[in-house]
């Protein structure tokens, strides 16, 4: 039905933008940021068309524009809807950030262009119906941003992680292409809808099997994953819209690959377990190198990598509607500290200084474990009874109880002995909130998508074994944090501060497989012409 063709009308504004930009060189800067804001503008009013047309019309696919499964077509579901609006609604707020903050910088234009170029791909790569457009906004979403990544061509470390996320990308857009090949080898056709719907009947045997492992390799490259994530915390000296606009779909590309091909993951449970073993580990790494950053921004890159680990250790979970969640919610809230880390910085200065902190003892942090499954645990039976929508799964439930070890963590700082009665009062009411809060939008992403995604599976022993690795390891660094200052003034603790701070290290080992760099200015030579 042509309706389903309206979402490629937000694609279609920022590539138009960015093309008269490119052909009117003489526009003036502060016009060409005016007109990109404007075709983001547009954009966002298509994604909120796109909904209306899916609340009325249901699912679909458009006509494909091309011949023998090559060409245009657009996929409109919950997912595309969903992740169309989120990255129009951040390209929009992106553009608007930019147009001040690059006012005044003579290539002001060329960063309008590739800011919209990225956008623009990127709403082309969610709302893809065939596999051949998937791939070709997939490359083409790593180019633009290889583009802002050297807008400062100039700086060293600029220069650095570009040259690592162009080395990683290329290896991802491999993996991908190949994983496409085996799909259409499998399924005998490009349409994704007909691929999902195959490999939801368990069709595509071991080349669907084989496509699942190329598939979850692309994801861990592009969403910044241990040991590749060595670009994403060395983005600081690109200009602070990028690092916003990497929440817009891109860094999270990642994920939105898994939770889109869910059904082909499904069909090899090892992926699964392999996903689960690195996004886990990622988000452990980037959690704590996190902590020992001085400067905010590399604080945010850090938990970035963190945070996409976990995204990562939700799929590897097959709780893929908890991964589009996640998606959603911390792009907002990251692009938003990006954009405002300065004014935060600036707030805090002029703060006077606080008072004595309450230091809460083992008996305090025992308690507040406690406490906190307890909360979790009344939470999530009362949800049963008021959601009706049934048991969860098991790994859902183990979800639920890595996010409280959080809330045992504020829980820790009001038990403190030294801690005032309102501290205590408000942090247990801010805990229940929190438990509240999870168990709702948990319950509410798996009704929306239920038509969409497919449900959890049974847990085998494999995935038992995991479950009870994750709630172990991420329990003991929740454990350390919270009892932190109890122990962060031992001699070991203070030189594995120094290491963390380095995060181990990983950067420098893999400069030294790409020799140093030493070769990056032939490269960038050609990548800036």
């Amino acid at each position: 039905m042509l309706i389903y063709t309206v979402p490629l009308l937000a694609p279609a504004a920022l590539f138009g933008a960015a093309l008269w930009l490119h052909l009117r060189r003489d526009t003036l800067p502060r016009h060409g940021a005016l007109i990109g804001e404007a075709a983001a503008v547009a954009a966002l009013a298509v994604s909120v068309l796109s909904l209306a047309v899916l609340l009325g019309k249901g699912a679909g696919d458009s006509p494909l524009f091309g011949l023998a499964g090559v060409g245009l077509s657009s996929r409109l579901d919950v997912i595309s809807v969903t992740i169309l609006g989120l990255v129009a609604f951040i390209g929009w707020v992106v553009m608007r950030y930019a147009r001040t903050y690059l006012d005044g910088e003579h290539r002001q234009t060329d960063f309008t262009i590739w800011l919209a170029g990225t956008l623009a791909a990127v709403l082309l790569l969610v709302q893809s119906g065939n596999l051949i457009q998937f791939i070709g906004a997939w490359i083409v979403t790593s180019l633009c941003l290889h583009r802002l990544l050297l807008f400062y061509p100039g700086r060293v470390a600029a220069q650095r992680a570009a040259y690592k996320k162009f080395v990683t990308a290329r290896a991802g857009d491999a993996a991908l292409i190949t994983a496409a090949l085996m799909l259409v080898a499998a399924y005998g056709t490009t349409r994704i809808s007909d691929i999902l719907a195959a490999a939801r009947l368990g069709e595509g045997g071991a080349l669907a099997a084989g496509a699942a492992a190329l598939i979850a390799l692309a994801a861990l490259l592009k969403s910044a994953q241990f040991p590749t994530h060595g670009w994403l915390t060395e983005v600081m000296e690109a200009p602070t819209p990028v690092s916003a606009l990497l929440h817009a779909g891109v860094v999270n590309g990642g994920g939105f690959l898994l939770i889109r091909f869910a059904d082909v993951l499904l069909l090899s449970p090892l992926i699964l377990a392999v996903l689960v073993m690195v996004g886990g580990f990622t988000a452990l790494f980037g959690g704590l190198v996190m902590l020992t950053q001085p400067t905010v921004k590399a604080s945010l890159a850090w938990s970035t990598v963190a945070q996409m680990g976990f995204m990562i250790l939700q799929c590897g979970l097959a709780l893929f509607q908890l991964a589009l969640l996640h998606i959603v919610a911390h792009s907002l809230y990251k692009a938003h500290a990006f954009l405002s880390a300065g004014g935060a910085v600036e707030r805090v200065a002029v703060i006077r200084k606080p008072g004595p902190v309450a230091v809460p003892d083992l008996r305090a942090v025992a308690r507040a474990f406690g406490l906190a499954i307890a909360i979790y645990g009344v939470v999530y039976i009362t949800s049963g009874w008021i959601f009706g929508l049934g048991a969860k799964s098991p790994q859902a439930v183990a979800l639920g109880a890595i996010l409280i070890f959080g809330v045992a963590y504020l829980l820790a700082q009001g038990l403190a002995d030294a801690a005032p009665r309102a501290l205590t009062r408000r942090t247990a009411f801010l805990s229940f909130v929190a438990a509240v809060s999870y168990v709702a939008l948990q319950r509410g992403s798996e009704w929306i998508t239920s038509a969409t995604l497919p449900p959890t599976p049974a847990p085998g022993a494999l995935e038992w074994a995991l479950i009870l690795l994750a709630l172990f390891s991420f329990g003991m660094v929740a454990l350390a944090q919270a009892t932190l200052p109890l122990w962060s003034h031992h001699p070991a603790a203070q030189g594995l501060r120094i290491h963390l701070s380095n995060g181990l290290y990983i950067n420098a080992i893999e400069d030294r497989l790409l020799n140093g760099w030493s070769r990056y200015t032939t490269f960038k030579k050609g990548a800036t012409k």
